[in-house]
């Protein structure tokens, strides 16, 4: 059996929180449009320029996020034309930073560079201390690290 793109997995958990989020953003293209967004890019052309994305994928995605709610369009200045919006995330595209940040974080740790130097690592710098830091997911009452291996789901599940 070939496994194409597009053929949608069987999934004996039917329709959880995982399985509706890469729905929405689970495609390669929509993530690198998030990933330039959290970096500061809100422009059309920008986007364009910076991704090399065809032009009408990069409309079709950018309208498929604004109509899920995790861009908004703004107009900012100018006449009816696609360069006068910019796209900004809203609180909801704010909050998936963490998903963002973890790929980024796995794809430096186990991916190499390929070919050799063609690829960029990342460091990330917490601006209230100024010290480098790792992303990490902490348990909100106890503050102790999450791992697959302390943690187990409760309530309805498959």
């Amino acid at each position: 059996m070939t496994d194409t793109p597009d053929a949608q997995p069987t999934d004996s958990r039917g329709d959880d929180s995982v399985t509706r989020t890469l729905n929405l953003v689970g495609e390669r293209w929509t993530m690198l449009i998030l990933r330039e967004a959290f970096f500061g890019v809100h422009r059309y052309g920008q986007f364009a320029q910076n991704l090399g994305i065809p032009r009408p994928t990069l409309s079709n995605r950018l309208g498929k996020l604004v109509d899920v709610g995790l861009l908004i369009r703004e107009r900012y200045a100018g006449g009816p034309i696609r360069s006068d919006y910019e796209y900004r995330l809203t609180q909801a595209g704010l909050d998936l930073f963490p998903a963002i940040q973890i790929l980024m974080e796995w794809g430096n740790t186990y991916l190499p560079d390929e070919p050799a130097g063609s690829g960029s690592k990342v460091a990330w710098t917490h601006e209230v201390c100024g010290s480098p830091t790792h992303p990490r997911l902490t348990c909100d009452q106890c503050g102790e690290p999450v791992t697959a291996h302390n943690v187990h789901l409760t309530g309805d599940t498959p």
